[in-house]
């Protein structure tokens, strides 16, 4: 009789542990798309604010077509939806690249460097680029902490049985984009 009782209390335990392990790991995952929303947010701030800059910068060189439409390209493929989260990194890292050549082409006109339009949506751009920075720390983080939990043992074993898969960082591999934008007035 006292070896039944012993098992059934392993059982219980386990039941219990398996059922920490399965909220846990429901928890981090949760985390980790809400703060992928947060992103998200920034990004989509970041594209609303990129047409109004592209047209005042396009009053005052009307002949950079080609760089109006990358950036022009680039927004809409970054802002389009249903990606994964390594198209959307790709898509950001080539808006990037984009938002580098419009500013290269507005340092060629004083007069729109003075342009206190101009001065507030690269203000505005780069409160957004920061707080796209922190956002993209956020999630990595918890991406960080919810991939540990999915390949730590024990919890592997729930992770395992119920399905869960590891989430994707939000990274940038290019090196030139990972490199801080030059801007010289």
């Amino acid at each position: 009789m006292w070896v039944i009782w012993v098992v059934l209390a392993i059982i219980v335990v386990l039941v219990i542990w398996t059922i920490a392990a399965y909220n846990r790991l429901i928890r981090q995952r949760n985390v980790v798309q809400e703060s992928w929303r947060q992103v998200d947010v920034e990004l989509s701030r970041r594209h609303d604010l990129i047409p109004n800059l592209v047209e005042t910068v396009k009053g005052y060189a009307a002949h950079e077509r080609g760089t109006f439409e990358a950036v022009t390209n680039a927004r809409a493929a970054a802002s389009s939806p249903n990606q994964s989260v390594a198209q959307q990194a790709t898509n950001e890292n080539m808006l990037t690249g984009a938002l580098r050549q419009l500013f290269a082409v507005a340092e060629q006109y004083p007069d729109l460097k003075a342009n206190q339009n101009f001065l507030e949506l690269q203000r505005s751009l780069s409160e957004t680029e920061d707080r796209i920075a922190a956002s993209r720390r956020f999630y990595n983080a918890n991406v960080r902490t919810f991939n540990t939990s999915i390949q730590s043992f024990p919890s592997n074993v729930v992770a395992g049985t119920f399905h869960f898969k590891e989430a994707e960082y939000f990274e940038a591999d290019d090196p030139e984009v990972r490199a801080a934008p030059k801007v010289e007035f």
